[in-house]
């Protein structure tokens, strides 16, 4: 895979990406391949279409998520991973931030612990259990909680409270269909607090990643 082919889009986004950042995405993408041809990871494969599809489409909130988890260290849970879209792609290019994957699947978390060793990505740790499992592990540990197509948008929510810290946001990357998911969703718990549009550099389809926090009940009495 050439350097070229993958900055097409990613020069696009704006990061301002080290070499090394590049090779390591690229070699995130070599690992997929080879496995997604024996344990099938994904369905989406050819290199062009992995590089817009995957990668592209991860990294491209990381301009959204900066605006929002300004501290020195955030601590996110990317619920049903995968093949370690987002959180991968995140924790090469943010390597300060620490990355919770949770997939339940256990041929994906053996890919995920591979890419681990394979990248000496010391900032994210692979979760091999059920949402709802590792939720009661660790309630209210997390600044942010993220999904690219894990289930629809009311259920990830619910899953994802339970991860929040107080102050805590989830961030919901979706497609067009983003309105119709949001009419499940009840304002009077959720909190919409942005709606981005994503550019996806040579791909026309659309992205948005919605930004929503939780409305906290006061505690206090009259």
């Amino acid at each position: 895979m050439s350097e070229g082919l993958l900055a097409l889009g990613i020069e696009d986004l704006g990061l301002k990406l080290s070499a090394t950042n590049i090779a390591d995405l690229e070699l995130f993408l070599q690992e997929m391949g080879r496995w997604n041809r024996v344990h099938n990871l994904t369905a989406i494969e050819g290199e062009k279409d992995s590089i817009r599809l995957h990668l592209i489409d991860s990294i491209a909130v990381l301009p959204v998520l900066r605006q929002f988890l300004t501290g020195p260290s955030p601590k996110i849970a990317d619920l049903g991973s995968g093949g370690g879209l987002p959180a991968i792609p995140i924790a090469i290019v943010q390597p300060e931030w620490q990355l919770i994957l949770i997939e339940a699947i256990r041929k994906k978390t053996a890919f995920l612990q591979h890419v681990r060793g394979k990248l000496k990505l010391k900032n994210i740790e692979v979760l091999c259990e059920r949402v709802e499992d590792a939720a009661v592990h660790q309630p209210a540990q997390f600044d942010a909680v993220i999904s690219r197509a894990f289930t629809n948008l009311a259920r990830f929510l619910d899953l994802s409270l339970p991860f929040l810290k107080p102050d805590g946001l989830v961030f919901a990357m979706k497609a067009k269909r983003a309105d119709d998911e949001m009419k499940d969703v009840s304002m009077k718990e959720w909190r919409l607090v942005a709606d981005e549009p994503l550019h996806i550099p040579n791909l026309a389809v659309e992205r948005r990643l919605l930004v929503l926090a939780p409305v906290r009940k006061s505690t206090l009495t009259p």
